[in-house]
């Protein structure tokens, strides 16, 4: 049996299932291009048949990737196997990720069918995503609640039919480690034909045992675990990718396993997982929470001070944690920025310098030094404005103060008409925030969360405002970033209402074609 241990990232279908709001297609290939970049061998587009927006992102994220295995997922359902192969069929290789539920109380309570219906309606799926490809994986889902006898039949005949992935998963995470264990170690003693396939885990974190499950079940025989970044997902989250991943780097000699993980590329990708989803991450979260590589007991600083290691099992430098807080100024040139990026971990087509080293010196002139993780918030605050905007921020001027009113005036730029408006409000932002749908008209966006974050440490931090809107019954994140908390609410609006206006587009495109009959 190999000692490779494959890594499936759901972040972007099972994750984003759990966000506030939905992520726009070019967030989702941001998100799955790090992905890339941290060595996940299959990436987890989405659900192609769900939305003409997810359709898009996993036909975009099938196109754009190269260097890993883009899969969607569908129900055991032929329009849906449908979907996915006609988004995916852009890409080189792929895979169709087909399930079906297979415990008691799904087969009876939810589907309402006899077992051996579920398991004909299985196979049937799996014989026909062969059609489109070559690379089929099989979800029974709940089997951690499922008969193992009934396991075992449905195992051996997703893998007759041709599935050559067969995932197990811990849907609800209702299993402890040495029985979700023993259920992988009986489909490998119980099921004749088990080795024609990859046997992967899919474990969700409601007992927080998602990650010692997965790790339970590949010293087991299993060779594939899906996971996601950060540990988001339905829930309580799922296998947490960075901790499954450096549990089986730090302790290779003794698990005998490894992964194709870059691992200097977790606390980057953690970041902008983290930035883009709107989901803040623990401070004593695992390998990637700010107190992950701090000692405050004096004996711990005293040991570590003397030997990294005797509180530190593994370096921050290992996880791309840099702990050189390089300060710099408006005096520092293009090339010290460009070797700092290349410091960070960034190449040259991840960023534009000369856009970088003018928000750079903008960023310089306001706060006097700048910091590692200022230049990456500006590279991803770059990176999100570079989507098509239909409304752009001209003019901003807001007031507020002990004795007077809160007001704002505004001046926006809308296709190619502008426009001013004033406006009060309880605060300078909800004022700020008036005066922007007054003038725009776009009066049914509804602000329904509102946050502010500081990006760095001390008065001049850098302010993060992350805003969650409705708008047709839809929920639209946005993140803006400042060293001005209004100014960095206007931007984090302005993005959600350029994405409300792509909505539209699709929304608009899809009536059309109904219109048409297509």
């Amino acid at each position: 049996m190999t000692d490779r241990v494959k890594i499936f990232d759901t972040s972007l279908r099972d994750g984003e299932q759990a966000l506030p709001a939905s992520l726009s297609v070019k967030e989702k290939l941001q998100i799955a291009l790090a992905l890339e970049r941290l060595g996940v061998d299959i990436i987890e587009a989405g659900f192609p048949v769900s939305s003409p927006g997810d359709f898009k992102s996993v036909q975009t994220i099938a196109r754009e990737v190269k260097n890993a295995i883009v899969c969607g997922l569908s129900r055991a359902v032929m329009a849906d196997i449908d979907a996915c192969g006609e988004a995916l069929k852009v890409a080189e290789r792929f895979r169709i990720h087909t399930f079906i539920a297979t415990s008691d109380i799904h087969v009876g309570a939810k589907l309402r069918k006899s077992q051996q219906e579920v398991l004909e309606m299985a196979v049937n799926a799996v014989k026909h995503a062969r059609r489109y490809t070559d690379d089929v994986e099989f979800s029974c889902e709940d089997a951690g609640r499922t008969h193992i006898d009934y396991l075992c039949r449905m195992v051996e005949a997703a893998i007759d039919a041709g599935a050559t992935t067969v995932n197990i998963p811990d849907t609800v995470g209702y299993t402890i480690p040495s029985e979700f264990g023993a259920i992988i170690q009986t489909l490998f003693n119980r099921v004749p034909n088990i080795d024609k396939a990859t046997i992967s885990v899919h474990c969700h974190n409601d007992l927080g045992l998602a990650v010692a499950n997965s790790l339970a079940a590949v010293q087991h025989g299993a060779r594939q675990i899906e996971c996601t970044i950060n540990g988001i997902g339905e829930r309580a989250g799922n296998c947490s990718l960075e901790e499954i991943a450096m549990i089986l780097q730090t302790r290779e000699a003794l698990l005998g396993l490894k992964t194709g993980i870059r691992s200097q590329e977790i606390s980057r990708t953690s970041k902008l997982v983290s930035q883009i989803c709107n989901m803040p991450v623990q401070a004593n979260k695992a390998i990637v929470g700010s107190n992950a590589f701090s000692h405050s007991s004096g004996i711990h600083q005293d040991g570590v001070l003397k030997a990294q290691n005797t509180y530190e099992i593994m370096t921050p430098e290992s996880v791309g944690i840099n702990k050189n807080h390089l300060n710099l100024t408006s005096r520092s040139g293009r090339h010290v920025i460009k070797h700092r990026m290349l410091e960070l971990g960034y190449k040259d087509e991840d960023y534009d310098l000369d856009t970088l080293y003018q928000a750079f010196l903008k960023l310089a002139d306001k706060k006097g030094q700048v910091f590692d993780y200022d230049l990456e918030a500006l590279v991803f605050f770059d990176q999100q404005k570079q989507q098509q905007a239909f409304y752009e921020l001209l003019y901003l001027h807001a007031n507020a103060g002990k004795g007077m009113i809160p007001s704002a005036t505004v001046k926006m730029r809308m296709g190619d008409k502008e426009g001013t408006a004033s406006a009060t409000g309880n605060g300078p932002v909800d004022a700020a925030f008036n005066a922007i749908i007054q003038v725009i008209g776009k009066r049914d966006v509804e602000i329904v969360d509102f946050k502010l974050d500081s990006k760095g440490e001390g008065a001049d931090a850098l302010a993060q405002v992350s805003v969650v809107a409705e708008y047709n019954g839809r929920r639209f994140n946005g993140i803006g970033l400042a060293t001005d908390i209004v100014e960095a609410g206007v931007k984090a609006l302005i993005y959600v209402l350029n994405n409300t206006c792509l909505a539209d587009q699709i929304d608009e495109k899809k009536q059309q074609q109904k219109i048409a009959g297509v």
